[in-house]
């Protein structure tokens, strides 16, 4: 969506990638899921909204060939590569809206979410979400997905966004996904205030 481009774009124009709220300089809970998810070098993984993240170093740190990052904002996804220099050649960067792009049929071992779903506020538009994410990751594919928490903020970045438990999440995504562990993360922000968020690996069925 045009208006959501616009969004996110003016945010990452107005603050550098440290400055946002999500920011943190190690993804550790999404690390460790992505362990226990069986992380191997020839994994195939795509981080959905993964943006100016850090996530991607750690992937290629850890020697990931094979690196999706999908975000709606270029300035984001500039932000990122500036930053990892000549190691973006490594990665493929998609400038896509979830809502919108045509992903290739069961392409990905691993889906990582982290803050991106909780903004999906419309039923139709989390429908949308689920279809291709299912579609996308292959038989016995991992989805790592981290949202606000039941106690976590009802907004961010000037957006409402839906707080969610392990429970809530499960019946989000029905029955295609079998929940296999969940935990609690208490993210300090750069302003030193603290969100509540609940990190969860499903495999799919």
């Amino acid at each position: 969506m045009v208006e959501q481009k616009f969004h996110w774009d003016t945010i990452y124009r107005q603050k550098r990638p440290g400055e946002v709220s999500w920011y943190q300089p190690y993804l550790n809970g999404s690390l460790k899921l992505l362990a226990n998810a069986g992380l191997q070098p020839n994994s195939r993984v795509i981080d959905v909204g993964g943006g100016a993240s850090t996530l991607v170093d750690d992937l290629l740190g850890r020697g990931i060939r094979d690196i999706t990052v999908l975000d709606i904002s270029d300035q984001a996804l500039t932000a990122a590569k500036g930053r990892l220099g000549e190691r973006a050649d490594g990665v493929n960067w998609m400038e896509a809206d979830i809502l919108q792009v045509e992903l290739p049929a069961g392409r990905y071992d691993i889906w990582h979410d982290r803050a991106l779903f909780h903004f999906l506020t419309n039923p139709a538009d989390r429908r949308r979400y689920i279809e291709t994410m299912s579609g996308a990751l292959k038989p016995n594919g991992q989805l790592i997905i981290a949202t606000f928490s039941t106690q976590g903020p009802s907004r961010c970045s000037g957006l409402e966004v839906i707080r969610y438990s392990p429970e809530t999440l499960q019946a989000e995504l029905g029955d295609r996904f079998k929940r296999v562990e969940s935990v609690e993360e208490e993210h300090q922000t750069p302003f030193h205030t603290i969100q509540k968020f609940i990190y969860a690996r499903f495999e799919k069925i």
